[in-house]
């Protein structure tokens, strides 16, 4: 029973927090629908797991609100024979919503502990095109670059050039860009040797730490 009460709030969520908001993209649509959202997120937390809202995973980290997943997803346009690089592997969540848009998917997490729970529930789920991978996500995954598209779950204060340098001809890189306490979606767009810049709504994301993000020590500082 309590299977098809989840999938009833997931066809409420597409409907009311989705669609209701612009999202057009069918593909986007039904890897929401498809997808068990309640899956990602703490046992105390599961019949919030479809609300319009993002939830704390653990260590400092949020599960986003489901339609900012769905609108950075769509964002990237993908057609389904693309690789994919996210940044922030978190919950694993975004990271099963990609492995149905896509051919292939490395994702990158500094946290062990949240790279060894997204690894778990990405295997329950079957979903072997994903790789997920602990490190610095803003150094990327040079080993598996070009990507055709990347996403950044995390608020950057400037797009890490890494990241940029391991987009492929054409492909797109979308990420919140800004200050700690407010960002823009933007998408990038490669063209040769330059970036076509596009700016999108404001959101509000938890840091992106790394070498080429925000410093771990000056956040504890505060």
């Amino acid at each position: 029973m309590a299977t098809d009460a989840f999938a009833e709030a997931r066809k409420r969520m597409v409907e009311e927090q989705l669609k209701a908001r612009g999202i057009r993209d069918q593909r986007v649509l039904r890897a929401m629908e498809a997808v068990p959202r309640h899956l990602f997120v703490r046992p105390e937390d599961q019949e919030w797991a479809y609300a319009d809202g993002p939830l704390p995973i653990g260590y400092g980290q949020t599960i986003s609100q489901p339609y900012i997943v769905a609108r950075m997803t769509e964002l990237l346009g993908l057609k389904g024979d693309e690789k994919v690089l996210e940044i922030g592997t978190g919950s694993g969540y975004q990271a099963a919503i990609l492995a149905h848009l896509a051919r292939e998917v490395h994702t990158v997490e500094r946290i062990p502990e949240l790279v060894e729970m997204a690894r778990q529930r990405l295997a329950k789920l079957g979903l072997t095109n994903v790789h997920v991978h602990h490190g610095d996500g803003t150094l990327g995954w040079p080993e598996a670059a070009p990507y055709d598209a990347i996403l950044v779950t995390a608020a950057a204060p400037k797009v890490p050039e890494p990241l940029l340098e391991q987009l492929a001809e054409g492909g797109r890189l979308v990420a919140p860009v800004g200050s700690r306490g407010l960002q823009y979606l933007e998408r990038w767009t490669r063209e040769g040797q330059t970036f076509h810049r596009e700016r999108f709504e404001p959101v509000a994301f938890v840091p992106l730490i790394g070498s080429y993000g925000w410093d771990l020590e000056d956040l504890l500082a505060e």
